[in-house]
């Protein structure tokens, strides 16, 4: 077994994308390897073949191994879901609600079931690249990590640190880890790189050196910056809190920016569409004049509903569809759409029924057991695949008009009478070339975009040359290789 983990200084440093580009650039070497993330929050999320759900990002990662899935690459996964809960997903399933007050003090009896789904990835594989959450530097939380040093020091992987350089404070970042952390923790630290650097990475040399003297580890490259990132699916939500438009372009679709959204990856292969600007609506704008509106999944639908009425972006929807303009709902934006979401377990909190917006014949009933299902078929004359994640059962004439059929037959989504309004439960549902090009048909555009699976793989192999030119690689699998031989003669020993 070889192991090496990814840390990072704080969040959103880059540390998805660059255990993504590894295990392709390894995976490009010929080694058989695998992605673990021990602790993952995210409210994006994909579905394994073994019907388990894990981070979006590991599902990307595992795509970048050229492997499928599985629930032990991310075997905790916490989903927010408002006053300060969480789901709790354990190698793939939901084993209940927790409390951020009780989360400390219960994380550690999951430590066994990480090393354990960690067991099972290194037998199965030449290489395993780990990814953390956070910072090792957030020493308040240490007592409890399993997602860092918990971990690291726990399956005895060796640490290397990436810090941001485009946020600034770079040597700072990197060398002030090495002075508040445990010293038993920093020596698992064994080196570091520099990620996100603009301009000739020479200027920075100095610097590099700097760290090196500094914190007395040795750094393993500077990593530029990756435009083809963006061509990958985004996880954390923080890249909602600095929303881009994707050009001045003539057909628009907007997407309101609720406080639970989930899975807004499913809006990606329309990103980059060329001749698409995709708006992410933030709180307190108005939802603008657009061709087409989204809602996107929810964590929380009734929460996020209530917000959504009172943001005033009813007000804008109603007035949308009265101008005769497309509106689609994805999971959660799917239940929205109907005329009442029922909660009679308290699933979101207090039990309660609510109206929805109205748009579609059709009404949902949350429940205790949870949909996970891979899924494909035939809408509007063109395949579709993706999946199904949802607390809930929808019903109402309304599924009378389904906007498809999935391979065994069955209906799926709804659509309006007018033919303005669809819902459809399957996250993925643009991801086919030939299904956006429907949709996008709808308001006037020619897709030219291939399927979104082509575009990730495309991405993933520039960011791997990029990694193979500007790191030490030789050097990083040595280090994973040589703790595997030491892990396994310490094992031979017990």
């Amino acid at each position: 077994m070889a192991a090496l983990m990814l840390q990072g200084t704080g969040s959103d440093v880059g540390k998805s994308v660059l255990v993504a580009g590894l295990c392709r650039a390894f995976s490009n070497r010929g080694l058989s390897v695998r992605p673990f993330k021990p602790q993952n929050m995210s409210n994006n999320a994909a579905v394994t073949g073994d019907s388990g759900e894990i981070g979006r990002a590991q599902a990307t990662q595992a795509l970048a191994c050229r492997v499928a899935p599985s629930v032990d690459m991310n075997p905790v996964l916490l989903k927010p879901q408002g006053d300060r809960t969480s789901q709790l997903i354990v190698r793939g399933q939901v084993r209940g609600i927790l409390a951020a007050a009780r989360w400390r003090e219960g994380r550690v009896g999951l430590l066994p079931e990480i090393l354990d789904s960690f067991a099972r990835l290194s037998d199965a594989c030449d290489l395993v690249i780990v990814e953390g959450a956070g910072s090792p530097a957030e020493i308040n939380l240490r007592d409890a990590d399993i997602a860092n040093m918990g971990f690291a020091r726990a399956a005895d992987v060796p640490v290397i640190l990436v810090g941001d350089i485009d946020r600034g404070g770079v040597i700072a970042s990197i060398v002030g880890t090495r002075a508040v952390i445990d010293p038993a923790d920093a020596a698992m630290i064994r080196g570091f790189l520099v990620n996100k650097f603009r301009g000739d990475p020479v200027l920075f040399d100095d610097g590099y050196r700097a760290i090196e003297t500094l914190s007395g580890w040795r750094g393993y490259g500077v990593v530029p910056w990756l435009a083809d990132a963006v061509r990958l699916p985004s996880e954390d939500a923080v890249i909602l809190e600095r929303p881009v438009r994707s050009g001045a372009r003539a057909v628009r679709i907007a997407c309101p920016i609720t406080p639970r959204i989930a899975n807004f990856d499913d809006l990606d292969p329309l990103r980059l569409e060329p001749g698409i600007e995709l708006i992410m609506v933030p709180p307190g704008t108005p939802i603008p004049d657009v061709d087409m509106i989204i809602l996107a999944g929810s964590k929380a639908t009734i929460k996020d509903l209530a917000f959504l009425r009172a943001q005033g972006w009813d007000v804008d929807i109603l007035a949308h569809h009265r101008r005769g303009k497309s509106i689609v709902g994805l999971c959660g934006g799917y239940q929205m759409l109907g005329r009442s979401i029922a909660d009679p377990h308290g699933i979101e909190g207090e039990a309660t029924t609510v109206a929805g917006l109205g748009l579609l014949e059709i009404d949902t009933r949350l429940a205790i057991t949870k949909t996970l299902v891979q899924v494909q078929g035939m809408a509007q004359g063109a395949r579709f695949e993706g999946f199904e994640m949802h607390m809930g059962a929808t019903t109402g004439e309304g599924l009378g008009r389904p906007f498809g059929h999935r391979a065994d037959g069955s209906a799926e989504g709804a659509i309006s009478a007018d033919g303005l309004v669809a819902g459809s439960y399957v996250h993925g549902l643009f991801a086919l070339a030939e299904q956006r090009a429907v949709w996008l048909a709808r308001i006037g555009v020619d897709a030219v975009g291939p399927d979104h699976a082509v575009s990730v793989d495309t991405a993933l192999d520039a960011i791997a040359a990029t990694l193979e030119r500007q790191l030490d690689l030789d050097a990083m699998l040595a280090l994973a290789q040589q703790a595997g031989r030491s892990a396994a003669n310490g094992a031979g020993h017990g």
